[in-house]
């Protein structure tokens, strides 16, 4: 049940057409559902405006099913799930119908191509060897409803590439900054830009790197204002708050 689901109830109450012992009841049955090995919290959509994600690593295909057709049969579409192997999702897809994409390892059920992507989100990558965390915000923004425009392979190493997408970054209400390395992408964007920069420091490096610690180090010593870090290589955790930022009443 979402938000515009419980107004319609609550204006059935009010007009008559419901009892209030019946709203309260459906209410009541609402919070989430245990399937003995997930609780899938109904709720969600009220709350904070979207269904469910699942993480789909360590889960087996009959499990990431059963979430879903739950959340199905509370009208959810365009669910998420992350991490999600190649393996598992040839299995899930002869359980339930998804759209998977294997770089970076995320699927979509109850897909709704109708939904309507608004606002401006920009993702970056310092490189190449970045795109499957990059993937993972972009794809997870789009699917929230955010419109997404992808600028790879721009890192400091050779600045003029970014500074080429200038126009673009000016007017994009969120930048989501992905590198590794030593992580500078996001100083350097956070100094260009007027709307909030999202860094993701990803594990790419060399061994002084240790796994995407100092990029995260980095990012989180930036010098530029309004940069905020999210964890290693968590494209979904960035894609989300990137949505939520876009979506904001009020941003023009």
């Amino acid at each position: 049940m979402n938000k515009t689901e419980v107004l319609t109830l609550l204006h059935e109450v009010q007009t008559g057409s419901v009892k209030p012992e019946e709203a309260l009841l459906r209410l009541k049955l609402q919070p989430f559902e245990d399937l003995g090995y997930a609780k899938v919290d109904h709720h969600r959509a009220i709350r904070q405006g979207t269904y469910e994600v699942i993480f789909g690593q360590n889960k087996t295909s009959e499990q990431i099913a059963g979430i879903v057709k739950t959340l199905e049969r509370d009208n959810a579409t365009n669910i998420l799930i992350t991490r999600l192997s190649s393996q598992t999702a040839d299995s899930l897809n002869e359980l339930i119908p998804i759209k998977y994409y294997p770089v970076p390892k995320l699927a979509i059920a109850a897909r709704d191509t109708t939904k309507v992507q608004v606002g401006s989100v920009i993702v970056a990558s310092g490189g190449t060897s970045d795109i499957s965390v990059c993937e993972e915000a972009a794809l997870t923004a789009e699917t929230l409803g955010s419109k997404v425009t992808r600028l790879y392979d721009v890192g400091v190493s050779g600045i003029h590439r970014l500074l080429t997408k200038l126009e673009v970054l000016m007017n994009c209400r969120v930048v989501v900054a992905v590198a590794g390395m030593e992580g500078a992408l996001a100083s350097v964007i956070g100094g260009l830009v007027d709307c909030p920069v999202i860094a993701v420091p990803t594990s790419v490096g060399y061994g002084a790197s240790f796994g995407g610690v100092a990029a995260l180090l980095s990012m989180l010593n930036s010098c530029a204002s309004g940069v905020s870090v999210v964890n290693i290589d968590n494209g979904f955790g960035a894609g989300y708050l990137a949505n939520m930022i876009n979506q904001m009443e009020g941003i023009q």
